[in-house]
C-alpha cells in the first residue's frame, strides 16, 4: 500500500478480467475490515465502464465476504443528470450491483441531481456527508477511482478549483459530455483510508505514465498519487504499455 512520498504500488493484470477479480477481493476484505473495526464501513464508488464488471463480482462471487448491512455507499462524482438516465453513474451502480445485495435502502446516498442548481446539489451532498462524519473531516473507509485520458479522476479535471478547495463536495463544468458535473473534491478524495485507482485501456497509458512519472505535478491523477493516503494503481497490461511506467511499477501480479 502506498504512503505519500513513498513509491506507487502498481498492480498489473492481463486484462480488465483479471484486474476486476483481483480489485473485488480487496475491496470485500478491506469492506469487512473496516466493519469490523468500526462497525460501519464506508464505500465511495466510481463512475464510468470500467468498474462494471466488478461491481458485478461483488454481487456475485464475493457477495457474501461483505456485511451489506453495515455499508455506506457513496458516490466520487455525478453527471447531473436524472438517476435513471443511462449516462447515470449511480443507475450504472445500481444496476450491476446495489439491487442485488442486501444493503438497506437508507445506507445509499446518491449525489441528488434532482435539484434545479447544481451548486445546490453540491451543498446538499456536503452537508450528507459531514453528518455522516459527525462533523468531522470526511474519512472514507474504501474508494474506488479512475483515471481518464486527459489524467483526471472523479470528475476533478485539470485546473479545477476541486484540486485545491476547502470543500466535500462541488459543481464544476467537466471538458467532457456532459459538462455539469458532481464531484468530491481532490482533498477528500486524497484522505480516503484505501484509494483504489482503476486503470484499463491502451488510451489511458500515457495519463498514467504522466501521473506516476511526476512529469506534470498538476495533472489531477500525479496530485492524487502525491498526496493519497493510501493508495493502489490497479491496471491492465495495455494500459502499463508506457516505458515510463514500466520504470515506476513496484508490484505485479499475472
Amino acid at each position: 500500500m502506498t504512503e505519500p512520498g513513498g513509491p506507487p504500488d502498481v498492480r498489473v493484470f492481463s486484462d480488465l478480467a483479471a484486474l476486476s477479480e483481483a480489485t473485488a477481493a480487496w475491496v470485500a476484505d478491506e469492506l469487512r475490515g473496516s466493519a469490523a473495526a468500526r462497525g460501519r464501513a464506508s464505500f465511495v464508488l466510481s463512475g464510468g465502464s470500467t468498474p462494471k464488471r466488478l461491481y458485478e463480482l461483488l454481487a456475485t462471487r464475493f457477495k457474501d465476504r461483505i456485511p451489506w448491512r453495515q455499508v455506506h455507499a457513496f458516490w466520487s462524482d455525478e453527471r447531473y443528470v436524472p438517476h435513471d438516465d443511462r449516462l447515470s453513474n449511480y443507475r450504472m451502480a445500481r444496476d450491476s450491483l446495489l439491487d442485488q445485495v442486501p444493503i438497506p435502502h437508507g445506507q445509499v446516498h446518491p449525489m441528488p441531481t434532482h435539484l434545479p442548481a447544481p451548486g445546490d446539489a453540491a451543498r446538499q451532498y456536503e452537508d450528507v456527508v459531514t453528518e455522516f462524519f459527525s462533523g468531522g473531516p470526511p474519512t472514507f473507509d474504501v474508494m474506488l477511482l479512475g483515471l481518464g485520458a486527459d489524467g483526471h479522476t472523479a470528475s476533478v479535471f485539470a485546473g479545477s478549483l476541486a484540486l485545491t478547495s476547502g470543500r466535500v463536495a462541488m459543481a464544476v463544468t467537466a471538458p467532457a459530455d456532459p459538462p455539469e458535473r458532481l464531484t468530491l473534491t481532490m482533498p477528500v478524495l486524497a484522505r480516503g483510508r484505501r484509494v483504489g485507482v482503476l486503470v484499463s485501456g491502451a488510451s489511458k497509458a500515457a495519463a498514467l505514465a504522466a501521473s506516476l512519472s511526476g512529469r506534470d505535478p498538476h495533472l489531477p491523477g500525479a496530485v492524487l498519487g502525491r498526496t493519497a493516503s493510501a493508495l493502489v494503481w490497479w491496471i491492465d497490461r495495455e494500459a502499463s504499455s508506457s516505458a515510463d511506467l514500466n520504470v515506476r511499477t513496484t508490484s505485479q501480479r499475472p
